[in-house]
């Protein structure tokens, strides 16, 4: 990961710690690469809780809970699959803050309805109401989507601590 990305994760880190809060991860698209990038920083144990990877529909609904009328409704790729994820990994953690991510990092698995390039985000937080975040970045290239989408999950989890 590239310096930038390390910095903001070092901040984000201590300002969690600062407020004695922590974080969990549930990562389909991203494949772990927001827990990853987080416990890269030293002494992110105080902060990161745990991480779920989350690629298979059958492990969003064992590890997490999302259910999978749920799924089979929607879609994986969804807003509320996504909601469902944060949601869950709070509930299957002892974290306070929770980001899910679910998308199609490409360059195959698009549809008309789901291009390449979306991802839906849910960030729960203990107390208060799940925030969705859609976006759709284009077919950029795999390593690009999945680099956006760890961007933007930075800055949930920077949102959920002003």
């Amino acid at each position: 990961m590239m310096t930038d990305l390390k910095d903001r994760a070092a901040s984000l880190l201590d300002a969690y710690r600062h407020k004695g809060l922590k974080i969990a991860t549930v990562e389909s698209c991203t494949g772990g690469l927001v827990a990853a990038l987080l416990t890269e920083i030293s002494g992110s144990s105080a902060v990161v809780e745990r991480g779920f990877v989350t690629y298979s529909n059958e492990a969003k609904t064992e590890l997490v809970g999302v259910p999978s009328d749920l799924i089979a409704a929607h879609g994986a790729v969804s807003e509320p699959v996504a909601r469902a994820m944060a949601e869950g990994a709070l509930a299957h953690s002892y974290a306070d803050v929770a980001v899910g991510i679910t998308g199609v990092a490409g360059p195959t698995g698009g549809t008309a309805k789901k291009p390449v390039g979306l991802v839906h985000f849910g960030l729960a937080r203990k107390g208060a109401e799940t925030v969705h975040l859609e976006r759709r970045y284009g077919d950029l290239g795999r390593e690009s989507v999945r680099r956006r989408a760890v961007e933007d999950a930075l800055s949930l989890l920077e949102q959920a601590i002003r």
